[in-house]
């Protein structure tokens, strides 16, 4: 197929990189101009991925219109809350028999929309066009062809099967689903769990205080996404428990590091200054604890890292806070 990947940041580099060396023609968008001469120059990607080298094959473009023309598929790789501008600059552009895929893990400002609906809403396509392609994969192991595993959804089947068929290698496993809310629900709400698991790292609680925050983090997940419309199982999958753990246990999450930082007494827009990519679990920590107010489900976790970030409580006290909560069964909130 035709391929256009818009963003080269870490996750849209090595999702290029799978779909070109599956034989697809592929090109591979950045908005930064100088940014973009350099992949283009090196054909690597040197701030996010050093050593793996592109594929020759694949197009380096800086214009979005060139990018997006005439493609049968498009990844959406930009991060959240820059996607809604992505996608009107390339509005225009007549789609015909063109597949969405979006790879962004976060919920939009304001609106509270999940990416599939705000390409929807941009673009005027319709659902059974757009797919999500999420689970357990960082950009530094998927790019050196560690063997990892990941879900594509969308309310279409065929469509989630066209995804499935077009990343999938001997390394890059592609499960099938139609539960896209879920699915996108689950990449997304995690990072926020992720952050308090990184604030337990940093206030150097342990192990048992981690193991509980992933388990407690996942009910909130599911009971919050059940409430949106996903299906109940698919919170115990890969887009849902596995990208929890590997989110809040690896080296190279970014949403557990920035609450790493906090819990060990660095503020927050001293730890985003210092960052090259985007920690997605920051604003979508806003999202939850909107969408969670607006319908009236009990996330005491999530409310707690928004209490952290943005409020300046002590995550120590927050932690005791959560542990001294009235008695309840385990089913319970």
């Amino acid at each position: 197929m035709n391929v256009a990947v818009l963003g080269g940041g870490s996750w849209g580099t090595a999702l290029a990189i799978i779909l070109a060396n599956n034989g697809h023609e592929v090109t591979l968008w950045e908005y930064n101009k100088q940014y973009c001469k350099n992949l283009k120059k090196h054909y690597e990607n040197k701030i996010f991925l050093p050593g793996v080298k592109l594929p020759r094959e694949m197009e380096i473009t800086h214009s979005l219109k060139d990018a997006a023309t005439n493609k049968h598929l498009i990844v959406i790789a930009t991060p959240t809350q820059f996607v809604r501008n992505v996608l009107k600059q390339i509005k225009k552009i007549p789609f015909e028999n063109t597949t969405f895929v979006s790879v962004s893990k976060g919920i939009e400002r304001d609106t509270l929309l999940t990416v599939n609906h705000i390409i929807m809403e941009e673009l005027g396509v319709s659902e059974d066009s757009v797919g999500v392609l999420s689970g357990p994969s960082h950009a530094e192991e998927v790019s050196r062809k560690i063997p990892t595993a990941v879900v594509a959804a969308s309310n279409s089947l065929e469509t989630a099967i066209e995804i499935q068929t077009a990343f999938s290698n001997s390394y890059f496993r592609v499960y099938s689903s139609t539960d896209i809310v879920g699915v996108e629900l689950g990449g997304a709400l995690k990072n926020v769990i992720a952050v308090g698991a990184g604030i337990i790292d940093g206030a150097k609680f342990g192990d048992n205080t981690k193991a509980a925050i992933m388990t407690r983090g996942i009910a909130e997940i599911s009971r919050l996404g059940i409430e949106l419309g996903a299906k109940p199982q698919t919170f115990s999958g890969l887009s849902g428990m596995g990208d929890l753990i590997v989110t809040c246990m690896s080296k190279h999450s970014r949403n557990r590091y920035v609450g790493e930082q906090i819990g060990m007494g660095r503020k927050l827009p001293e730890i985003l200054k210092g960052m090259t990519m985007v920690a997605e679990g920051i604003e979508t920590c806003k999202s939850v604890h909107q969408l969670a107010a607006k319908h009236h489900i009990d996330v005491p976790i999530a409310n707690a890292v928004y209490n952290i970030l943005f409020n300046g409580k002590d995550p120590m006290k927050v932690t005791y806070d959560l542990m001294t909560r009235g008695m309840k069964t385990e089913l319970e909130s």
